[in-house]
């Protein structure tokens, strides 16, 4: 499908097609290419800044494969769950291709896996949210143009110099007007619209590059994650309130209802660790895993946040030098434990040569005991018979 969209009070005109190219008669659309290009991006991000929050890029690796996964499956199940229409069929609920995810339920669900993956993998969790909330950031910022060539998540009709129109625009509004109406929303499906997914990417890679310019000065772990549940979740409040295809339960906006109490959370839990941690730096650990004798041998290095951390030839060096510093040790301790072995054997033997002259001196002295003994036997014998009385 194509569609032409226009921004009258800038005077800019573009055509768009949905389709970027077909692979064997099969469709691929920039929806799908422009979400995937900002999760390359957020990955690439985070691989190249993996070690400054104390994370193994290897170990990492299983935990973003299993959150892109479980994202993708939560933001498409959390849409579906709560569209407002009823899709056709399963193979349609399945179809991401024709758009519809839930950021919300896309973001609950990355970092729940993620919690979990985590342990498993052995890769510290509250940096790892810290690296997964920019990447988001990132992201978003790039995914949110996938809404701008279908035509959708829009707002409700601006005069703004940057207000849009198209066909998307006026055929959506047309069909959903007076469902609006009744929720108090007056639509003309005839003028240009807020450009609403325009304002969550600039606010976006906005957030995206002030956290990452404040990275090396946070006070805790866990710090830049509170801080992009604040950034989008202030954002999110306030354009929900311009969209015109919000999810609902009754007439509550149930993104702007997960933004407000997120926000809340996420400031209170943020000015209480701000103010524990306030005189405090924060100390980043690294631990590589090293293979020796069969066995995975753990060394730790440790840096402050706002330094640079060690390389790996640096930390192959260092490990080397704590090696050998244990074996040398190993060495020292075999060696003042040889002498000890020395003197007991040499005390054990005299003790033993003791006993064995002993008993050499005892031997004699029993023998000659031995005819005294029987001597004094046979005369109590005697002296016995000599005591019988007379018949």
């Amino acid at each position: 499908m194509t569609y032409h969209v226009q921004f009258p009070g800038l005077g800019l005109e573009f055509t768009l097609d949905r389709v970027a190219f077909t692979v064997f008669g099969m469709p691929i659309y920039w929806y799908g290419i422009l979400i995937a290009t900002g999760l390359a991006l957020a990955i690439v991000f985070a691989f190249s800044h993996a070690r400054r929050f104390g994370i193994d890029s290897d170990r990492m690796v299983d935990v973003i494969l299993i959150g892109t996964v479980c994202a993708v499956i939560g933001g498409r199940a959390f849409y579906v769950a709560t569209a407002p229409f009823e899709y056709a069929s399963f193979a349609e609920m399945l179809d991401i291709r024709l758009g519809g995810v839930a950021i919300y339920g896309a973001v609950i669900a990355a970092f729940l896996s993620g919690y979990f993956a985590c342990r498993w993998r052995k890769v510290p969790i509250l940096p790892m949210f810290d690296l997964a909330g920019m990447g988001f950031l990132l992201g978003q910022g790039i995914g949110r143009w996938g809404n701008f060539v279908n035509q959708e998540a829009f707002g409700t009709n601006t005069t703004l110099p940057w207000g849009m129109y198209s066909e998307g625009t006026c055929n959506y509004l047309s069909s959903v007007q007076e469902t609006l109406a009744a929720q108090g929303v007056a639509v003309d499906p005839s003028l240009p619209v807020h450009p609403t997914f325009l304002y969550e990417s600039i606010w976006c890679l906005l957030g995206f590059f002030l956290l990452w310019a404040y990275m090396k000065r946070r006070k805790f772990h866990g710090e830049l994650i509170l801080m992009y549940v604040m950034w989008y979740g202030a954002e999110r409040f306030f354009v929900e309130g311009l969209r015109t295809d919000s999810l609902m339960v009754g007439s509550f906006r149930i993104s702007q209802v997960i933004a407000a109490v997120s926000v809340i959370a996420a400031l209170c839990i943020w000015l209480a660790l701000r103010k524990k941690y306030k005189d405090k730096p924060l100390t980043v650990t690294y631990t590589a895993l090293v293979k020796e004798d069969g066995r995975q041998v753990p060394y730790e290095f440790s840096w402050l946040s706002g330094e640079t951390p060690p390389t790996d030839a640096e930390m192959k060096a260092e490990i080397e030098r704590r090696r050998a510093a244990r074996a040398a040790e190993e060495t020292a301790q075999a060696e003042e434990k040889a002498p000890e072995t020395e003197e007991s054997g040499e005390a054990s033997g005299v003790r033993e040569q003791r006993e064995a002259e002993a008993d050499t001196q005892a031997a004699p002295e029993e023998e000659q005991a031995a005819p005294a003994q029987e001597a004094a036997a046979d005369a109590a014998e005697k002296d016995g018979s000599d005591a019988e009385p007379k018949e």
